[in-house]
């Protein structure tokens, strides 16, 4: 198979070069950022975070900062109660995501306070890994799982995955009908944030 159209455009928005992973290393961890990459980023404990519409914004509006600043190129994207995917492209892929979960988890702890959801907050500082001794809750855990995607055919599964993803849970009987994915955005209708649907273009 020749270069497939979703690297071709992955690469020249980055302006990165190609290179080979060597066949040893992990496949989860960000070795080539000229590729896009999938990633999951769960809650600690796999707690319920995500069940007000203001907890899921602070991750959207991460997000579309990362992106108007050309930090981040998103090319799908679920949230669900404990945990979220997405396909996502960089730079330097590793430190923004590490930016995003290290502001979104301030945040959210923030909002917690707020309400006074000291249930929630004395599970997040449960399972707060011991060697963390600069915090006394801990949101995500940790890394991100990320999967180099080489392919078109990769690409659209991931994607379909996804977007499928509150279907297989039995909260939606369409992809289309959850809010916080970007089902809608693929479907030709409103997203809550924009994403780069042309990733399969010539």
């Amino acid at each position: 198979m020749t270069l497939v159209p979703t690297l071709r455009v992955v690469t020249q928005y980055l302006a990165a070069p190609r290179r080979e992973s060597p066949m040893s290393r992990t496949r989860y961890k960000i070795y080539d950022n000229a590729y896009p990459h999938f990633l999951t980023c769960s809650i600690v404990g796999w707690l319920p975070v995500f069940t007000r519409p203001e907890a899921v914004q602070i991750v959207l509006d991460s997000w579309s900062f990362l992106q108007r600043e050309n930090r981040i190129k998103l090319f799908a994207y679920v949230v669900l109660e404990n945990h979220l995917h997405l396909i996502a492209a960089a730079d330097d892929l590793s430190k923004e995501i590490g930016d995003f979960k290290s502001y979104t988890a301030r945040q959210l702890i923030d909002i917690l306070k707020r309400r006074n959801a000291s249930s929630l907050l004395d599970q997040l500082h449960f399972f707060k890994d011991r060697h963390k001794t600069d915090r006394d809750f801990q949101l995500w855990q940790e890394g991100s799982h990320p999967q180099q995607i080489t392919s078109d055919e990769m690409m659209r599964q991931k994607i379909e995955y996804i977007h499928f993803n509150p279907v297989k849970r039995g909260y939606v009987d369409d992809p289309v009908h959850w809010r916080y994915t970007s089902a809608r955005n693929y479907a030709g209708l409103p997203g809550l944030i924009d994403v780069a649907t042309d990733w399969y273009s010539t």
